[in-house]
C-alpha cells in the first residue's frame, strides 16, 4: 500500500534575497554589492551546484515534474548532489512549503527532522519541547507521558532535560530532536542529513531505531551523503538530479548509478582548481603519482602513493590546517588524516605565496579496490572555520598483484601478516 504518492510535482522559487535575517549579514551583502564583489551570503550558486538548467530568467525550479510512490514500511534513501532538490522535496512532504504545481497525497502522520532545532522553541526546556512536539503530532498528554522516559533515555541528555534548549549544543539538539521524532510513533519519519552532527555511538543508535521503525510497519525517508550508511539502512533509493528524478530502484542499484556518474567519470589522478582570489588560501592542484613522480591512478598494493599538493596562501590565518579523507566506492571512510599527524603542522610554518606539500600513503595500507580522496582546509580565524573545501577531488585504483589471495582479499587493509610457529 502506498502511503505517499507524489504526482508531477514542481517547485519554483524567485531568485534574489530580500533579507538574510540578521543585520550583520544584510550589511555584509550590501558592502559586497557596493564593491562589485560576490555576495558572501548568497545561497544559490548555479555554476557550482550544477543548477544552470534549472534557472529561467529570475525563476529557479528546485523541483521539476517529480513523480514518486513510497510504500508502507519502506525505507527510501534520497540521493543526489547538493542543490538536486532533496531538502526541498522533504519540506514539501513535511508541509513546510507547498508545491507550485502537482500534488502530494499522504496517508498518516509525519514527523520530520530536517534541520538542527527545527520545531523546538528556544525558550522552552527539553521536556516542554517534547510535549509541544507531541501535541503538534496530535498526541494526547497521556500518550506523550507513556513515551517520555524512553525519549529522555534515548537522547542521553537527561541531566539537561529541564534546561532551555537555546543553551543546547548542536549535538544535544540532534539527540533530543531525533529521540522525539522516532518515539512519538509517526506513520512516516522524514530524516535529513542532520545525523552527521551526532557522534558515532549516537548515529549507530539512530540507525538501529530507524530500522526498528520500518520493521514496525512505518515508513522512513532518509537523506544522507554517506552512501555506506544508505546501503546498510535503506531498501530502495531515488536519485534526484537537477530537480528531477533520474533513477528509482533498489538502494544498491541507485547508489551504484549515482557513484558511477558523479565520481568515476569525472575524477582521475589530477585535480586543478579554478583560482578564487577571494579565498585567504586555496588548494590549486593535486597530483597522484608513484615514488618516481609518474602521474597515475592505477597502483599495486605494494606501491607507495604520493599525494602532491600545490597550495597558495594569500593571507596568513592562525591555526590553518588540512584534513584528508580516503573513502571506498560507496563512500565508506577507510582512512582519515590531518596535517597534525606528523607531530607538527606544516601549514603553521608557511608564509604567503605558493607551496608544495606531499603526503605518502605507505605500501600495503589499503585493500584492492577503488578509492576517492576528499580534502578540506580550516582555520578558527575564518567565519565557520571553513577556508577552502575542494571536496572529493581525485580517485585511484589498487590491485593486489603480489599476494596469493590477490584482489579477493576483503576488508579495508592489505597488510600481510606473518604466520609462524611460536615457541611453547
Amino acid at each position: 500500500m502506498n502511503v505517499i504518492q507524489i504526482e508531477h510535482v514542481w517547485k519554483e522559487y524567485h531568485l534574489g534575497v530580500i533579507s538574510h535575517g540578521t543585520l550583520t549579514h544584510d550589511l555584509q551583502s550590501w558592502w559586497a554589492k557596493l564593491r562589485g564583489k560576490e555576495d558572501p551570503n548568497s545561497k544559490i550558486n548555479p555554476l557550482a551546484a550544477g543548477q544552470e538548467h534549472q534557472i529561467k530568467g529570475d525563476r529557479f525550479w528546485a523541483l521539476r515534474d517529480v513523480c514518486l510512490e513510497i510504500k508502507q514500511g519502506e525505507i527510501l534513501g534520497l540521493i543526489g548532489r547538493n542543490g538536486a532538490g532533496k531538502s526541498t522535496l522533504l519540506k514539501l512532504l513535511s508541509r513546510i512549503t507547498a508545491p507550485t504545481k502537482g500534488q502530494i497525497k499522504i496517508k498518516g502522520r509525519i514527523a520530520s527532522l530536517l534541520e538542527v532545532g527545527t520545531g523546538f522553541h528556544p525558550e522552552l526546556t527539553g521536556r516542554e519541547n517534547i510535549f509541544m512536539n507531541g501535541a503538534v503530532l496530535g498526541m494526547s498528554k497521556r500518550e506523550i507521558n507513556a513515551k517520555l522516559d524512553e525519549i529522555i533515555d534515548f537522547s542521553g541528555i537527561e541531566d539537561f532535560i529541564d534546561t532551555p534548549v537555546k543553551r543546547y549544543s548542536s549535538g544535544m539538539y540532534v539527540r533530543l530532536a531525533f529521540a522525539v521524532a522516532a518515539h512519538l510513533e509517526p506513520e512516516i519519519l522524514v530524516v535529513d542529513e542532520v545525523l552527521a552532527v551526532g557522534d558515532a555511538e549516537f548515529q549507530k543508535k539512530c540507525l538501529g531505531k530507524m530500522d526498528d521503525v520500518a520493521h514496525a510497519g512505518r515508513t522512513v525517508i532518509f537523506v544522507s551523503h554517506n552512501m555506506g550508511m544508505m546501503g546498510k539502512l535503506c531498501s530502495s533509493g531515488a536519485w534526484l538530479h537537477q530537480g528531477g528524478v533520474k533513477k528509482i530502484g533498489t538502494i544498491q542499484e541507485t547508489v551504484d548509478a549515482y557513484l558511477a556518474e558523479t565520481f568515476v567519470r569525472k575524477l582521475g589522478p589530477l585535480f586543478e582548481a579554478n583560482v578564487d582570489s577571494n579565498k585567504a588560501s586555496q588548494l590549486l592542484r593535486l597530483q597522484l603519482s608513484d615514488k618516481s613522480g609518474n602521474t597515475t591512478e592505477h597502483y599495486s598494493c605494494d606501491q607507495e602513493i604520493v599525494i602532491l599538493l600545490t597550495y597558495e596562501i594569500r593571507k596568513m590565518l592562525r591555526g590553518l590546517y588540512g584534513y584528508l579523507q580516503i573513502t571506498t566506492g560507496d563512500q565508506t571512510v577507510a582512512l582519515v588524516s590531518d596535517s597534525f599527524d606528523g607531530g607538527s603542522n606544516p601549514f603553521e610554518m608557511l608564509g604567503t605565496g605558493r607551496h608544495q606539500l606531499s603526503i605518502t600513503l605507505p605500501a600495503r595500507t589499503l585493500a584492492p579496490g577503488d578509492y576517492y580522496i576528499y580534502l578540506n582546509f580550516t582555520s578558527p580565524e575564518q567565519p565557520g572555520d571553513n577556508v577552502d573545501s575542494p571536496g572529493t577531488v581525485c580517485c585511484f585504483h589498487l590491485d593486489d598483484t603480489a599476494s596469493k589471495r590477490g584482489n579477493r582479499r576483503g576488508g579495508f587493509f592489505s597488510t600481510l601478516l606473518e604466520w609462524r610457529l611460536a615457541d611453547v
